[in-house]
């Protein structure tokens, strides 16, 4: 029987804006948009850094006083300094830093930092296709893995309306592999653009993840690169793309959540949509 994952949704979403931006077709950049206000240390890690430091402090202070007591107190400072290295990577990896935004209209962008490890074609998971009534028509999937050292709060790749939001429970395997888009624990956003096409937003727990922060509901309205969750220790997140999108990047490139652009939403001549395509290959 698989473990359950518990998904957390916060009291209230992150600031929303009534009227998602239109879509026009890009035509360079316009510079960039000002990102919302969060604390330096997303709120969802506060519970665990304060355990860290918490146990640090103690395992320190028992080993000092039990050393001290036979003259070795010396050989108290390594577990000292380890306690501290794992305080410091606690902070590290809950850390929330602000972003510059593209104000470039038409782009989807990244949802998550890490590193592009999969593009090709798949339907949406199928929790999310019966949520968003749509058929099992493959879309264009851009997939990013997110590692232990990665910042791991995720950001919204479009402007857009939540049509969906499903939980899906399943297993924990190592989040670069392709079958874990199948089998593992996953959240699903289904996103209604300006326009009347759809897309989707997937976060998948991975070998060391064992829980997934969802901030948004059904019918709340994101802006691009509004942070809307977390997923916990290692993971990573599919982009499903709209009809007529064309992927900007290939496997292998880096991906920063709310700067990268990942793809442009409009139409695709065949040419780029063939040397997109013959870039794709599984996550490794």
């Amino acid at each position: 029987m698989p473990e359950t994952t518990h998904i957390e949704t916060a009291p209230a979403p992150s600031p929303v804006v009534a009227n998602p931006p239109s879509l026009p077709s890009p035509a360079g950049s316009a510079g960039v948009l000002p990102d919302a206000a969060s604390p330096a240390i997303a709120r969802e890690g506060w519970p665990i850094v304060a355990g860290f430091v918490v146990v640090g402090v103690l395992v320190s202070g028992i080993a000092y006083l039990g050393l001290y007591r036979v003259g070795l107190e010396r050989f108290s400072y390594p577990i000292m300094l380890g306690a501290l290295l794992l305080i410091m990577w606690c902070i590290w990896f809950f850390r929330d830093p602000p972003r510059r935004l593209p104000a470039e209209p038409g782009v989807a962008l990244s949802p998550a930092d890490g590193v592009v490890c999969l593009i090709d074609h798949a339907p949406l998971p199928p929790e999310l296709r019966e949520a968003m009534g749509e058929p099992a028509t493959p879309r264009q999937r851009i997939c990013v893995f997110m590692n232990v050292f990665n910042v791991h709060v995720n950001r919204s790749p479009v402007g857009a309306t939540v049509r969906s939001a499903v939980h899906h429970h399943g297993k924990f395997f190592n989040a670069s592999f392709d079958k874990a888009s199948e089998l593992n624990e996953r959240y699903g956003l289904g996103l209604e653009l300006p326009d009347g096409r759809t897309m989707a937003c997937v976060q998948i727990a991975g070998l060391v993840a064992r829980r997934i922060v969802c901030r948004v509901r059904e019918k709340d309205v994101l802006t691009p690169g509004q942070r809307f969750g977390l997923i916990r220790f290692g993971s990573r997140v599919d982009v499903y793309l709209p009809e007529g999108a064309t992927p900007l990047v290939k496997v292998g490139d880096p991906s920063v959540a709310g700067e990268t652009k990942l793809a442009l939403l409009g139409g695709a001549s065949p040419s780029s949509q063939s040397e997109s395509h013959a870039g794709s290959e599984a996550c490794s």
